[in-house]
This record gives structure tokens, C-alpha cells and sequence, in this order.
């Protein structure tokens, strides 16, 4: 098939197969799509069954690009295309309920993007009333600027969004590339928040969703998932870290498989999306577990260029 489409809701989550959601998982596969209250309606062990069942690949935001590889019975069989993976070469691959997406890619001569940098901001209409909440780092062509609002191209067709809500970029990701400072700035934002397997968005991150996030809000596009992000960018010296730095962990004290990553927050101290039950933290590292898994680290902060 190979057609190209948009997601056409907040957030789409990205399922291992057709048969991954449960009859609890609804309100994350219908259109519209209530995250928060399928999240609030989650109980830990129902969560935890999202990893340990394999029921969850990864997410994907409103107005992101995907290919359609086929669809079966309400589902569509996609790559994600901006989310590098060894899985795919053409990026991360998995399952999105064909409700969530629009056929018609949305085609856009703009020269600039609109890249939401709050937490959640408002899709509005043109009298001004709220049709959806974006999440966080979102990003959609710019048709024109209207006073304070920003015309957007969308799934939906001419949307706005407030000039306050956005950075304005030329590329869909920030042209402005931050340095190490500004990845562990960001991630900040979000302490506190609740893990969520497979997340990729303000409504929750796993480990590798939250390095991946906030280097891309620094202007770095990483791959995906944590094993691959371990095999890219700059190996750093375990004794030469700088804020902003990946840090990645592996089961044997290190030297086994990757299963975690967090951020280097300097002066020994981590930030990371732990696990199912936890919310983002910093951390010391020091006489923990992690300290004795810790096994290698990459910069991306530094492979494009220090901003600092």
C-alpha cells in the first residue's frame, strides 16, 4: 500500500498489533481520544500490562507523518517516519487505529513551523474556541501570521494557535540547536510527571520517549528507543560527563542488554522516566543500582554543535 497520512487526534498511540488494546484501552483508540481519562482509569497493574505484555510500541502527535504499510479491520499498519529505529529502516513500525489518522497528507509550501512549547496548548478555531490540546513539542506547517495567533495547516484543515504557545521554527523541529543545559532545562518541565510505557508526550514518557523528547526540543531528532540511541551519537567517558549527556544501563552491572536511559543532570545526579508506578525524578547516582548498570553514554548536544 504505501500511502502517506497524518494523526489526526492529540496523541496516537502506536500498538504492537491489532489485538494489543483491551476493551479498558478505548478511550486511547477512539476518535475523538481521551488519554488523560484512559490513563486516570488505569490501575498499576493495568499499566504495567502495557510493557509486560508488549501491548504498547511508542506514540505519535497530532499533524506527525506516517506511511500506511496496510490496514486491517479499523487499523493501520504504519512506520513513523521522524522516529529512527533499527526495527524499520524508514522508522519505529506498529499499529494506529485508522480513525486516528487522515489519508491526505497535509501539504504545505510554508518556509515556517509552529513547535508547541508548553506542556499542552490550544488548537483553536478561527472565533477562537478551543477544538483540541495539543501536546508538547507538536508541530504544524505555519500558513500565516493573524496579530497574536498564528494560522496553522492541519489534519483538520486552518487552524490557530497563540504566538505565546510556540516557538517558530523553519524546520519542523527547532532550527535553534540548545546545548546540554538546555536538554536537562527541559526535561525539568515534566518532574514529576508519571511513567508511561511506550509515551511520547505530555501526558507521560517512558525512559527513552523522555531523552528522545527533550533532545528533539533542543533541536536533535535521536533515534527512538534506548538500545539504538546507545549506538549513536558521541561516546562520552564515564568521567567526562556534562549535563545533557544520555546515560545508558544494562542488566549484569553493565554488561548485558540495555533497559534504561536517563539525562545527566551534572554534578552526579540523573533525570529520568524510572518505570511503571514512578514519576520523573533526579536522582544522585551514586550507591544506587543504576550506578553499578551504568555502562556507556552519548552526547547528541555536541554532535551538531555547542550553542553554549
Amino acid at each position: 500500500m504505501n500511502k502517506r497520512a497524518v494523526v489526526n487526534v492529540p496523541v496516537a498511540t502506536v500498538w504492537t498489533s491489532p489485538d494489543s488494546a483491551r476493551s479498558l484501552d478505548a478511550g486511547a483508540v477512539s476518535n475523538p481520544v481521551y488519554i488523560k481519562k484512559w490513563l486516570d482509569s488505569l490501575t498499576y497493574e493495568t499499566r504495567l500490562a502495557l510493557c509486560d505484555e508488549n501491548r504498547i510500541q511508542s506514540q505519535a502527535l497530532f499533524g506527525q507523518e506516517v506511511l500506511i504499510l496496510e490496514e486491517k479491520e479499523g487499523w493501520s499498519h504504519v512506520i513513523v517516519l521522524d522516529q529512527a529505529s533499527s526495527k524499520d529502516e524508514r522508522g519505529y513500525p506498529g499499529w494506529i487505529p485508522s480513525v486516528q489518522l487522515s489519508e491526505q497528507a497535509v501539504q504545505s509550501t510554508s518556509d515556517s513551523f509552529a513547535i508547541i512549547t508548553r506542556k499542552f496548548a490550544d488548537l483553536l478555531t478561527e472565533e477562537g474556541d478551543k477544538e483540541l490540546q495539543l501536546s508538547y513539542l507538536t508541530s504544524l506547517p505555519v500558513e500565516r501570521e493573524d496579530g497574536e495567533r498564528l494560522v496553522v495547516r492541519t489534519p483538520s484543515g486552518m487552524k490557530y494557535v497563540k504566538r505565546e504557545d510556540v516557538y517558530i521554527s523553519t524546520e519542523a523541529v527547532k532550527d535553534r540547536k540548545g546545548n546540554g543545559f538546555d536538554i536537562v532545562k527541559s526535561g525539568e518541565a515534566f518532574l514529576d510527571l508519571p511513567y508511561l510505557w511506550g509515551g511520547m508526550s505530555s501526558y507521560g514518557f517512558d525512559c527513552s520517549g523522555f531523552s528522545y523528547s527533550m533532545c528533539k526540543a533542543s533541536g536533535y531528532v535521536i533515534p527512538r528507543d534506548a538500545g539504538d540511541q546507545a549506538k549513536e551519537g558521541m561516546n562520552v567517558p564515564l568521567d567526562q560527563l556534562k549535563a545533557g549527556d544520555l546515560l545508558f544501563f544494562a542488566y549484569e552491572e553493565g554488561k548485558g542488554s540495555i533497559h534504561h536511559v536517563g539525562i545527566y543532570h551534572g554534578d552526579g545526579k540523573m533525570i529520568h522516566s524510572p518505570n511503571t508506578g514512578k514519576t520523573i525524578e533526579i536522582i544522585t547516582l551514586e550507591g544506587t543500582y543504576y550506578e553499578k548498570e551504568l555502562c556507556v553514554s552519548r552526547r547528541y548536544w555536541q554532535e551538531t554543535g555547542d550553542a553554549s
